[in-house]
């Protein structure tokens, strides 16, 4: 019964041994006499309390040039537009209006100046409108002026 008292007790102490070292027996960077602690002491970390303030606020007082100006509708520029007009027409005046209409003449347009005087064919997909679409098989038909300035005749 003595041998594994023995063994318990010689277990522990080896156990304490491997935790508990002597100062000189520590290797590593707190063993050198030139060592010093990279955790700052509390007065280091926070010299003051976050709560205080660096510089007094002032506080407004009651006097009038020193209270701040918050009215929001001094500043809205949306209150300074002139209000919207409307006009309400009844049947009446859209029928004198009706009246009144002149259509334009083709002598008040200026006749137009035509640098390309090519017309696609009618066939073309989309009315010729498609992106991407390739012109080289196309059927393309020459037009003069004179072609031109005829058909904008019959308007």
């Amino acid at each position: 019964m003595a041998k594994p008292v023995s063994k318990a007790t010689t277990s522990l102490f080896q156990n304490l041994k491997r935790y508990l070292k002597k100062p000189w027996e520590i290797t590593g960077p707190c063993a050198s006499p030139e060592y010093r602690s990279a955790l700052p002491m509390a007065t280091e970390y926070r010299p003051e309390c976050p709560a205080t303030t660096k510089v007094k606020p002032v506080v407004p007082t009651s006097n009038p040039e020193t209270v701040y100006d918050i009215k929001y509708f001094v500043r809205d520029q949306r209150r300074n537009r002139p209000p919207i007009q409307r006009t309400v027409l009844k049947k009446s005046d859209v029928v004198n209006l009706m009246k009144e209409k002149q259509s334009f003449d083709v002598t008040q347009f200026p006749i137009p100046y035509l640098t390309a005087k090519v017309e696609e064919d009618d066939n073309a997909y989309g009315g010729g409108y498609e992106t991407g679409f390739k012109f080289a098989g196309r059927n393309l038909k020459q037009k003069g002026f004179q072609d031109v300035k005829s058909s904008l005749e019959m308007f």
